[in-house]
């Protein structure tokens, strides 16, 4: 009875671990899944792990091949080496050493480098391939990318990267040349505004020089007209702008004429294109006066006195001249207008009435035109204008520049004198017949 109830003393405690209560039975089946996890882990790694291996180093495979072979042939490969000097010798081991003959075979053997001897490490990896490289320890510290770059910076390749560097200089140079046309399109256009402004800056100027010369308090056209400007108030604008290169001048209140109005057709120097065109072929900066005739004030007249060429081109193209005037010669016995111009009149009496020895004084003579006749262009007389006004009086002058507008005054003083000549002016009644 008494060895029953001790053998029931150690069963009992050990069927409680194997065969736990209901209530213990789940965290006891976990515990043993976390051992078998665990002991599974350990025994993947082992088994995954490669033996160690000798590490290998590219340039040392022909010299450790030749020393296997040397190590095969020797018999020393079959008895175990010596130990080291430091350490004691067993008392197993004799006090004498190996054979003669192998002690010999043997010192060449030590003095070349053994198979578990450390190879040299390399200074510089140059070229790194992790196959080539399969078993290196771990703790092999590997040189830095400075230091790699550092010891291969040789001199050739210190003049390598130098002729790079030069190189893309010229890179450089061809990337600038890829904008060439947005620099040259941008340019032209900064160009373009800034002569935009000057040149409009310009025909403001030459306008506003013509208008204080001829047209302010004590001038030609204050004197002759009662009232200049555009607007009816005292305070209103000489000029009139009709764009950047056109300007123009109204006056009124004469007899003989319903009123005046003045066109200065300038350059156009706000355009930088017109102004290229313009220094290949030059043109003038002009101004036309028209004065529109009462109707009861001017008899039937057609005259027109212009240089030889432009004569020429005005009989040609204006249909009241070619219709009504012929280029007329030089009269015999009197004074006559400078040799550079030519009249277009419908009779000689109406050439030499209106053509008087006043005006070739002053203006259309030999010696007064050289000096005086410089900016004249043309003038033209006619009844028979294609336009609402058919009595008209035109005249077409060329502008001096702002500082020598004082140069057309004898041409600007033509205007008033010819309006109360050709007002005045009555054909005689055998000329008027054939009119």
């Amino acid at each position: 009875m008494a060895k029953r109830s001790t053998t029931c003393l150690w069963i009992s405690p050990l069927s409680s671990l194997i065969l736990p209560r209901c209530g213990d039975a789940l965290w006891y089946a976990l515990a043993l899944l976390s051992i078998l996890s665990l002991l599974l882990h350990h025994l993947s790694l082992a088994a995954a792990s490669p033996p160690p291996q000798q590490p290998y180093f590219e340039g040392f495979g022909d010299e450790l091949e030749e020393l296997e072979h040397s190590l095969d042939e020797s018999p020393i490969q079959l008895i175990d080496l010596p130990p080291s000097p430091s350490l004691s010798h067993s008392d197993s081991q004799t006090h004498h050493g190996p054979p003669e003959n192998q002690a010999d075979e043997f010192q060449p053997s030590d003095q070349s480098p053994s198979p578990s001897s450390p190879c040299p490490r390399p200074s510089q990896f140059e070229y790194w391939d992790e196959d080539e490289f399969e078993g290196l320890p771990s703790d092999l510290d590997l040189p830095s990318q400075s230091e790699v770059i550092t010891e291969n910076a040789t001199p050739s390749e210190s003049d390598s990267s130098a002729s790079k560097t030069a190189a893309s200089k010229p890179q450089v140079v061809a990337s600038w040349r890829s904008y060439m046309v947005e620099v040259v399109c941008v340019s032209f256009l900064i160009a373009f505004l800034i002569n935009y402004f000057t040149g409009k800056k310009e025909n403001e100027n030459l306008a506003l020089a013509w208008a204080a010369k001829f047209a302010t308090r004590d001038t030609v056209f204050e004197k002759n007209f009662s009232l200049l400007g555009v607007g009816e108030g005292e305070d209103s604008p000489l000029l009139l702008k009709e764009g950047q290169n056109v300007f123009k001048f109204y006056a009124s209140g004469r007899r003989y004429c319903q009123g005046l109005l003045a066109t200065m057709e300038l350059k156009s120097r706000h355009d930088l294109l017109a102004r290229i065109y313009n220094m290949v072929v030059p043109c003038k900066d002009e101004i036309t006066f028209e004065v529109y005739m009462n109707d009861d004030a001017m008899d039937h007249v057609v005259l027109a006195v212009a240089k030889k060429k432009a004569a020429k081109g005005m009989h040609k193209d204006l249909t009241d001249l070619q219709r009504f005037a012929s280029l007329m010669s030089p009269p015999s016995g009197r004074k006559w207008v400078s040799e550079e111009l030519t009249i277009i009149s419908e009779s000689k009496e109406v050439a030499s009435d209106l053509i008087t020895d006043s005006v070739l004084d002053q203006v259309f003579g030999d010696k007064a035109f050289e000096t005086f006749g410089k900016a004249f262009i043309s003038i033209h007389f006619s009844d028979q204008h294609l336009s609402t006004h058919k009595k008209k009086l035109v005249f077409k002058f060329a502008l001096p520049n702002a500082d020598n507008m004082a140069d057309m005054t004898r041409l600007v003083a033509l205007v008033p004198y010819y309006i109360d000549m050709v007002g005045r002016y009555r054909l005689s009644s055998q000329v008027s017949h054939l009119s």
